[in-house]
């Protein structure tokens, strides 16, 4: 996997400052999109176990609140299956911190992927605070809204939602 940036002190995506990966490769090419570059999958610096302790060294600061992914597109299965290594040690290590992802896929269509692909959602679920779901659609651009780029993308609290068994959204 590569990354196109990696944010140490981010405060425009998810709450508090937080720590931001930028993956490459994203299949959704939306028009508008903020990060073209991006969207190649093989756009920027290799993502290695040095990125990764680097991420964590970063989170393991005090006034740190997380750490969110956002691309590119973080959920397509090779990105995926790339993070889960750094998502199980950021739990292992700094189990306080919380974490965000930013997705073109919606739940629903994540919820549908079967075997291994499920399987990782599945785990990659178990340590997310927030998804922020949905393609960005640029006649849907809204400025004044608050962790997202238009009308249509939800911020969907996956405990809440796992839990209930129905879509909640996060509490702005």
């Amino acid at each position: 996997m590569y990354y196109a940036e990696i944010k140490n002190f981010d405060i425009a995506n998810g709450p508090g400052i937080r720590v931001s990966l930028f993956v490459s490769g994203c299949p959704h090419a939306c028009k508008g999109c903020f990060n073209e570059a991006a969207w190649n999958p093989s756009f920027g610096e290799l993502f290695t176990e040095e990125v990764e302790e680097r991420i964590l060294q970063a989170l393991d600061k005090k006034e740190i609140q997380g750490l969110t992914l956002l691309g590119g597109e973080p959920l397509v299965p090779e990105n995926l299956h790339a993070l889960l290594p750094l998502l199980r040690k950021m739990k292992e290590r700094l189990p306080k911190k919380d974490l965000w992802c930013f997705s073109g896929y919606r739940y629903e269509e994540l919820m549908q992927r079967e075997g291994k692909e499920k399987e990782e959602i599945l785990e990659l679920f178990s340590r997310l605070s927030v998804l922020v779901d949905g393609k960005f659609h640029l006649e849907e651009k809204d400025l004044r809204l608050l962790f997202r780029g238009s009308r249509n993308q939800r911020l969907i609290s996956i405990a809440k939602t796992l839990e209930s068994g129905k879509i909640c959204l996060y509490a702005e």
